[in-house]
């Protein structure tokens, strides 16, 4: 949680109260890029522009809502920008995986699949629900701070997460089964 005072003294002209604010939540908008572009590249750009954004506009911020609801709203419109004027693209990244002695190999790897087959199933679906997804489950916002987030009533919020649940147990059923689609 950002602090108040912070947000203040950014607006405020202080450069290094500024510098701090963007370090402190650089994270999380890089987390919810990747989540909703699934690129690496492509989320360190929208990132990047995100809090370009948030350093050119902190004094248009207004504590009507929550700063983080605000940053969300940034990076996601942002996200949305780039994958409309993109065709997705996939990651051809290889990711290694480091296994430790005492740990159980075989429930690592079934992990592994199933963090990637969770990702390809957000991926597939629709960009709102991808949205409401990634805010509520990656972010950990409140259905009304997706609500302000992404300019929508709440009820619209409610819809969406519920038939992006559907439609994401829908494609992981071979989990459900006990099977591996990897």
């Amino acid at each position: 949680m950002v602090e108040q005072g912070l947000i203040r003294a950014a607006q405020s002209g202080d450069r290094d109260a500024l510098i701090t604010l963007l370090r402190e939540i650089e994270q999380q908008v890089y987390r919810t890029a990747y989540y909703i572009l699934n690129n690496e590249q492509d989320a360190h750009d929208a990132a990047q522009e995100a809090l370009i954004r948030v350093y050119t506009k902190i004094d248009s911020y207004e504590e009507k809502a929550q700063f983080k609801t605000w940053v969300q709203r940034i990076v996601t419109n942002i996200c949305i920008d780039k994958f409309r004027r993109n065709k997705p693209t996939v990651s051809i990244d290889e990711h290694e995986m480091v296994f430790q002695g005492k740990e159980n190999v075989e429930r690592q790897v079934m992990s592994a699949y199933l963090a990637q087959d969770i990702q390809e199933a957000i991926n597939r679906l629709p960009d709102h629900h991808r949205s409401v997804v990634v805010l509520r489950y990656v972010q950990d916002l409140s259905y009304s701070e997706i609500a302000d987030c992404l300019d929508l009533p709440l009820n619209t919020v409610k819809s969406y997460l519920f038939r992006a649940r559907q439609q994401l147990q829908n494609l992981l059923q071979d989990y459900q089964k006990g099977g591996v689609s990897g």
